[in-house]
């Protein structure tokens, strides 16, 4: 799937767009995507100065270069990257050379006459090259109304990220680019659908001044709601969307070109690190279910954070310590089935927040209760999981009553230990959860498909027949739908119809399987086929045992 372009613009200068781009840059990269920023703003690039850190050397060449490029008859999309270090797949064009000559290049371009020529049949090149080797291309635009932030806006671009203060000139120059942007398209020989834009409120204070700041930005939203229509899930209004999408000022990151993405690990909601992430999850989620964003802010940035990590281990085995040596036997036989896992066991709840999130699903024995140890160790693990395939397998023992457990964990599929489940019955079954190869209905420690068996071969009066029959429709019902609890409670109802009695003066009128009885069963025999599976784990293979 080819990678997206996002450019970065704003009406007026002094909004924070380089800075808000370089820093979304290292959180995409750090969240493993392959990110390439080009710095378009050509007449007074700065993005390098955000970068100089990363940077191992000067860079030795840029976007002037591309132009030179195409005037030399070469299209090397790739020639003037430079690799940015120790912040993952992060690569930077810059606009140029540092060098004497630099202004006199810049001033001598002549864009409309480039394109003329076939320039942006060039740039189209450069677009697919781009878009094939990184997830993410973000374009630093020139402010205003200019060549260049067409190309920016119009051109290359999937989406916009529009940067405004709290002014109208301002807000009205960064509606007015969306705009003509989108009439801009229109007019391309290119595809281009029409822009997603993302409207960011920038560097803007509400410490001071409570009730005027609460006025621009009513003021705000009502300026700029034009551009959520094409994005936004209509559930949720622009005015809570509007807040996500608000960076506020913090007087020290305004000194200097700093990143504070590097230094606030875990920032708090009053932090500008809280927001940038907030920006940069809606850009890694293509501005996609920002009903989620508006419910769970958390969980959803925790998401877009870990929708490409890498897992260390398939699953983590959550134990206490009385439930230790089934844990170790339970771990010992998944790691022979080929399960990379790693054991979870410690009261200290502070080690929670710390703790890597290197596993991809949560495997939870239950020992009479859950623990609050467990308890924080799963609301942890869902606070991360929104939108992934990560599941919480709950493991309980003889002692642990599913009835009780807690909520989150109350509507579950679980896995029992118990006589006849021990660690290899347990193993095989969460191998089959991981595998997505799963039965509707956890029968537990009585097979329905064993006592449907005895029924059909059983000897009984007629009116226990008619007692097996019913109990045997009502069996496929509950089977069919799912309901583990009621499977359970009637296949012990049947197997007490058909459990055998002593002799009597009567039991001369007891009678093999009837015919209307037999065809029940074997509706019950096909669907516990697909729904049931037996207390070792193995699906019933019994297709025969009506016709033997």
């Amino acid at each position: 799937m080819p990678g997206t372009v996002v450019t970065f613009y704003s009406y007026k200068g002094g909004v924070g767009r380089s800075f808000t781009l370089a820093n979304i840059a290292v959180l995409l990269a750090r969240w493993g995507h392959r990110v390439l920023c080009v710095d378009w703003d050509l007449e007074a690039p700065g993005l390098h100065d955000y970068f100089r850190p990363m940077l191992e050397a000067p860079p030795a060449g840029g976007v002037v270069d591309l132009v030179d490029d195409f005037l030399g008859g070469r299209v090397h999309p790739t020639a003037h990257v430079t690799r940015l270090a120790r912040v993952g797949a992060l690569d930077f064009i810059a606009a140029g050379r540092d060098e004497p000559d630099y202004v006199r290049r810049v001033q001598e371009v002549d864009w409309e006459a480039l394109y003329d020529n076939g320039f942006g049949d060039y740039l189209e090149r450069c677009r697919d090259r781009w878009t094939a080797d990184y997830d993410y291309v973000l374009l630093d635009s020139r402010t205003g109304i200019s060549d260049i932030g067409g190309i920016c806006t119009a051109h290359l671009p999937d989406s916009l990220v529009v940067l405004f203060t709290a002014n109208m000139q301002s807000m009205r120059g960064a509606v007015e680019i969306a705009r003509r942007a989108n009439e801009a398209r229109d007019r391309l020989p290119f595809d281009r659908p029409q822009l997603a834009v993302l409207p960011v409120l920038s560097r803007f204070d509400t410490r001071e001044e409570y009730d005027r700041s609460e006025q621009w930005r009513s003021i705000c939203v009502d300026e700029t709601q034009g551009l959520f229509h094409n994005w936004l899930d209509h559930k949720v209004p622009p005015e809570v969307m509007s807040r996500h999408l608000t960076l506020p000022y913090v007087s020290y990151w305004s000194f200097g070109e700093q990143l504070p993405v590097q230094s606030e690990s875990s920032p708090g909601a009053d932090q500008i690190g809280f927001a940038l992430e907030t920006v940069a999850a809606v850009v890694s989620r293509h501005f996609d279910r920002t009903d989620l964003l508006a419910e769970n802010r958390d969980a959803y940035v925790a998401s877009a954070r870990t929708a490409k990590h890498a897992f260390t281990h398939d699953v983590r085995v959550s134990t206490t310590r009385s439930t230790l040596d089934f844990a170790d036997a339970l771990i010992a036989d998944l790691a022979e089935r080929g399960v990379r896992v790693r054991k979870s066991m410690s009261g200290d709840r502070s080690f929670l927040d710390n703790a890597e999130d290197d596993a991809r699903h949560l495997c939870l024995i239950v020992d009479r209760k859950v623990s609050r140890w467990q308890s924080a160790e799963v609301e942890l693990f869902l606070h991360r999981t929104l939108g992934q395939d990560r599941r919480v397998i709950p493991v309980l023992t003889a002692d642990a009553e599913p009835n009780a457990l807690p909520g989150y964990l109350g509507n579950l599929r679980y896995l029992r230990l118990g006589p006849s489940q021990g660690p290899v019955e347990v193993a095989r079954g969460l191998v089959d959860q991981l595998n997505g190869d799963v039965s509707l209905v956890d029968a537990g420690e009585v097979d329905p498909a064993d006592v449907v068996r005895l029924a059909a071969g059983a000897w009984l009066r007629p009116l226990l027949w008619e007692l097996v029959d019913e109990t045997v429709r009502a069996l496929v019902v509950v089977a069919g739908a799912g309901d583990a609890v009621r499977t359970r409670e009637l296949t012990a109802d049947l197997a007490l119809a058909i459990r055998p009695r002593a002799e009597s003066a009567g039991d001369g009128r007891r009678t093999p399987v009837p015919s209307a009885v037999k065809a029940t069963l074997e509706q019950a025999r096909q669907v516990l086929e697909v729904r049931a599976k037996g207390p070792d784990g193995s699906r019933h293979e019994f297709s025969r045992f009506l016709r033997e």
